[in-house]
């Protein structure tokens, strides 16, 4: 559909899955603004990542995409929508139900994939498979742009911009505090949140006994309230040295202890890369699924260290179980720790 840069003057983002899936898309934000500096620019995304977004400087508006945990009506949606007058929408997780809101919207550009039985509900089409992994998400989802004739420089530096808000980092150093953690810390992050196969909690607690033994450094054992018996289990297995904190701390409190740790070892998951946005050096365990592959969702950050089992891609052993999974249990503590060491030289941070 021929466009012109000066005709589009509201834009709409859509990404509704998962926190790590939209913290990936965040770099966006910048770039679109950059192209279009006068835009109003809307995100369309769940209530749960919406937490990350307050305080963006490059976004205008949020847009709900679910109420009490469930998606709202799709009329709903669609009146809030053609209310709103959006002159184009880029649908970064491409799904049926969205795929056809921003048709019935009335959205005259609308940006998708071209691989899907229902592409022809968008009119501007990308031919590109992300499931082959050739491209991390953060390079897939800046291609997008392209569309919108919005140039993305070949080596870009990509911005976050995650803000945390003086009340987070309060409320941080005083949970700090009373755990009595005074000095340096390490984050572990044993859980996956479902999106990945797990290395076991056990290595996780021996890591941290690592950590305190080897490094004379704490450790905090971080998760949702859903992985709190994972938590717990990996603070049994550091023999008690790691402190829990699991379903205490909402996304920028989570990104304020980030900010003030030294290092951030964990699984495929959106903490992840809420690690990385806060510039912390990170270890990330993968699998070596294609799918699942470091390539495509791996930290995108040059301080990590990145370990996926030596493998055959096409290994099946553990394709029902995830948090039991073979292959990741290959992956040796002793490798990781030495890792990790060499990353903690690379940031010091003063606790208050």
């Amino acid at each position: 559909m021929p466009f012109t840069q000066s005709s589009i003057k509201r834009i709409l983002l859509v990404r509704t899955d998962r926190l790590g899936d939209v913290i990936l898309t965040l770099p966006m934000l910048p770039a679109l603004r950059k192209c279009f500096p006068d835009a109003h620019i809307a995100m369309l995304l769940r209530r749960y990542t919406g937490e990350i977004l307050e305080g963006n400087p490059y976004v205008n508006e949020l847009i709900w995409y679910d109420r009490d945990h469930t998606n709202i009506p799709l009329a709903e949606m669609r009146a809030t929508l053609r209310e709103r007058k959006f002159d184009a929408a880029i649908v970064v997780y491409p799904r049926l139900r969205l795929a056809w809101l921003m048709w019935r919207s009335g959205i005259p550009l609308r940006i998708g994939t071209g691989y899907r039985y229902y592409s022809f509900l968008f009119n501007t089409r990308v031919f590109e498979h992300r499931k082959d992994a050739k491209r991390h998400e953060v390079e897939y989802n800046m291609h997008l742009l392209e569309e919108l004739s919005c140039k993305v420089e070949k080596n870009f530096k990509p911005q976050f911009d995650i803000s945390i808000p003086d009340e987070a980092q309060k409320n941080v150093e005083k949970a700090l505090a009373a755990l009595g953690v005074r000095g340096d810390f390490v984050i572990v992050h044993p859980g996956s949140g479902g999106s990945a196969r797990e290395w076991p909690a056990e290595n996780f607690g021996k890591l941290a006994l690592r950590f305190l033994n080897d490094a004379h450094v704490r450790v905090i054992v971080t998760g949702t309230k859903e992985e709190e018996q994972k938590v717990l289990h990996v603070v049994q297995a550091s023999q008690g040295t790691g402190i829990p904190l699991a379903g205490r701390l909402n996304l920028k409190e989570l990104g304020a202890l980030m900010r003030l740790s030294r290092l951030f070892v964990s699984n495929s998951t959106g903490p992840l890369h809420l690690a990385v946005a806060m510039g912390t050096p990170v270890v990330g365990l993968f699998p070596q699924h294609t799918a699942m592959s470091a390539r495509r969702w791996g930290p995108y950050t040059e301080n990590k260290a990145v370990f996926v089992p030596e493998k055959p891609e096409d290994c099946t052993i553990c394709v029902e179980n995830n948090q039991s999974c073979k292959c990741m249990a290959s992956i040796q503590v002793e490798d990781v720790f030495f890792s990790a060491l060499s990353l903690l030289e690379q940031k010091s941070v003063v606790h208050v």
